[in-house]
């Protein structure tokens, strides 16, 4: 069991540490805001009202034997740097950053976070890719130009195998798993002589241009 401590409780951070502590891990959560302290404290090992900039606040609550921390603190960009140095002053090793802007997410990063994390911005690129592609069902950005997406099984390919259909050669892509829509079972081995029905959707890992390419199929 890990223990993390949630700085900011807004949409993002509350959600982040409900999935933590469901987890079965320590969740520590802060906001100077009572009434969001309040919502979410059923739902953490530990929630109090106070100011996560301030160091001697962070090590009371037991931030200092945290594994990780989360900090979600709106447009308040100072409040996410000086949270972010407290944290690293602490020992606070892993510290991930929810950012509104890419100049946010460059202060952040020179600052040695581990990650920043823009929720809109992935967001508008999935919906983005999702529209564009009719074949995608899901998208997941890797980094810059790679992506895993879920992708219907084209008419073409039905009753065909994976090894016969030769989708790395063909179009630079990686199935990574199978998965049976109609049962909702995920094939992870993704067996090469397994036959794909109609009812199947693929999982698949690439350059965002063979990826669409492949979904050209459809």
């Amino acid at each position: 069991m890990k223990r993390f401590i949630v700085v900011g409780l807004g949409n993002f951070g509350s959600s982040v540490a409900e999935s933590l502590f469901s987890q079965r891990h320590e969740v520590i959560a802060v906001d100077v805001n009572g009434d969001a302290v309040d919502r979410i404290s059923p739902y953490v090992t530990r929630a109090a009202v106070g100011d996560g900039k301030n160091l001697r606040t962070l090590e009371r609550i037991g931030a200092k034997k945290a594994d990780a921390g989360v900090i979600s603190t709106g447009d308040d960009i100072t409040a996410s740097i000086l949270t972010t140095m407290a944290l690293h002053d602490l020992g606070v090793r892993d510290v991930y950053v929810k950012v509104i802007s890419a100049d946010h997410a460059r202060v952040m990063e020179r600052l040695g976070v581990t990650e920043t994390v823009f929720p809109e911005r992935e967001s508008a690129l999935s919906l983005g890719k999702r529209m564009a592609g009719v074949g995608l069902l899901n998208y997941v950005n890797l980094g810059p130009g790679f992506s895993i997406q879920e992708m219907g099984v084209p008419q073409e390919w039905t009753g065909k195998t994976l090894r016969e259909l030769s989708l790395r050669q063909k179009y630079g892509v990686t199935v990574v798993a199978i998965h049976d829509v109609l049962t909702d079972q995920m094939n992870v081995t993704s067996d090469p002589d397994a036959v794909l029905k109609d009812s199947d959707a693929l999982l698949v890992a690439g350059k965002d241009d063979d990826l669409a390419r492949a979904a050209e199929v459809q």
